[in-house]
């Protein structure tokens, strides 16, 4: 018996893109506010003991397939083509000399630096290397919210003028600044993947100098808006700026304001990471699954991204330095300042920080593989 396959109605397309933009509001950041209920919820009712040992198991093997594939995909991304970007056409000049700095210059000395550290068991010099590490880490976030709101509202046709994209950035650095400052720090002791160091003071007032940069730059930014929205009587007002505030308020500087969604916040940031990349990916995939090129489906391609990526988080978060660790630590140096795994610590701030830069080279609009992010398979979203 053959079934003739149905048309599709008005009503069932505007649920479907009714659907695509909740889904799309939950995964930029729009989840944040309600992991703070269910936080709540948890505390209340198992206590906050059993909701801490619960939820930071959840999100300890969750790494295993969000927070490390997010890191693992980069590699991917943009080691693809490497030869014709760093040496053909595909970048522009300037692009290109990112391009060689962020894939080559930069893993060089990272290695360079982290090697040095373990072949002369230096704790302090290591612990530089993971404070560097902290200390981006702040930029890569807000750096990345600063882009998501500007792409999901250029989705929505909503584009920023020069002097609104300045108000948005120095919102975004401002909230970096403070996030890094804050708490004040006099320098002491601490312990991060089994590495003893010191870390490095902040000046005295530079939390509070900080907060009242980072507050300015707050009426700036909601003046511009407001103007904006005056003059154009439209902005992208719920996903995008959901986005932004998620990563610049929630996820950077007030961070540990809730001891459960603490937990939760570097999977947030790669779910983040990862709608992009897989809207980036797969428009790409759906444009060369058709003509002229007829290459392979679209989920296959990105299935297999996927299972590329989860492979290689395990191996650089997991596989590898736990090989290095066991191999090359004797058993009496595990007891010292630099712990039982410091190639651990060594490759997870590597790692990390080489992300950054990879990532300021990918997201570029210079990036002419950036113009997939625009492309819409469903309607506008709020």
């Amino acid at each position: 018996m053959t079934t003739l396959a149905q048309p599709v109605t008005i009503g069932d397309s505007r649920a479907r893109v009714q659907a695509g933009a909740v889904v799309e509001f939950l995964l930029v950041g729009g989840a944040t506010p309600l992991l703070f209920l269910v936080s709540w919820l948890l505390q209340r009712t198992i206590g906050l003991s059993s909701a801490d040992l619960a939820v930071g198991f959840l999100f300890f093997y969750g790494a295993h397939v969000i927070n490390d594939p997010h890191f693992a995909v980069t590699y991917l991304l943009f080691y693809e083509r490497a030869r014709a970007r760093a040496f053909g056409g595909d970048f522009e000049p300037l692009q290109r000399v990112r391009y060689l700095l962020a894939g080559l210059m930069v893993p060089v000395a990272l290695v360079g630096w982290a090697g040095t550290a373990l072949a002369t068991r230096s704790a302090y010099s290591l612990g530089l290397l993971i404070q560097t590490m902290f200390f981006l880490v702040g930029w890569h976030y807000v750096k990345q919210g600063f882009g998501v709101m500007t792409v999901l509202a250029a989705r929505r046709g909503v584009r920023f003028s020069p002097h609104e994209r300045l108000a948005i950035l120095a919102h975004c650095y401002a909230g970096w600044a403070y996030a890094w400052a804050s708490p004040y720090d006099p320098g002491k002791e601490v312990e991060e993947k089994g590495v003893v160091y010191t870390t490095i003071a902040h000046p005295h007032g530079l939390e509070r100098v900080t907060l009242v940069v980072f507050l300015a730059s707050a009426v700036w930014l909601f003046g511009v808006l407001v103007q904006k929205w005056r003059r154009e009587r439209r902005l992208p007002i719920l996903t995008p700026l959901v986005a932004l505030l998620s990563s610049v308020w929630i996820w950077s500087i007030y961070s540990s304001i809730d001891p459960l969604v603490v937990y939760a916040i570097p999977a947030l940031h790669s779910v983040q990471y990862l709608y992009f990349v897989w809207l980036l990916k797969g428009n790409e995939a759906r444009e060369r699954e058709g003509p002229p090129w007829f290459e392979r489906a679209a989920r296959v391609r990105i299935g297999l991204l996927a299972v590329s990526a989860i492979g290689l988080g395990w191996l650089l978060f997991h596989g590898a330095p736990a090989a290095l660790d066991d191999f090359l630590v004797p058993r009496r140096s595990r007891f010292t300042a630099l712990g039982p795994t410091p190639y651990f610590a060594a490759l997870f701030a590597i790692v990390n920080i080489h992300h950054y830069f990879m990532d300021y080279v990918i997201w570029r609009r210079d990036n002419r593989q950036t113009r997939y992010l625009l492309e819409r398979n469903v309607g506008r979203s709020p």
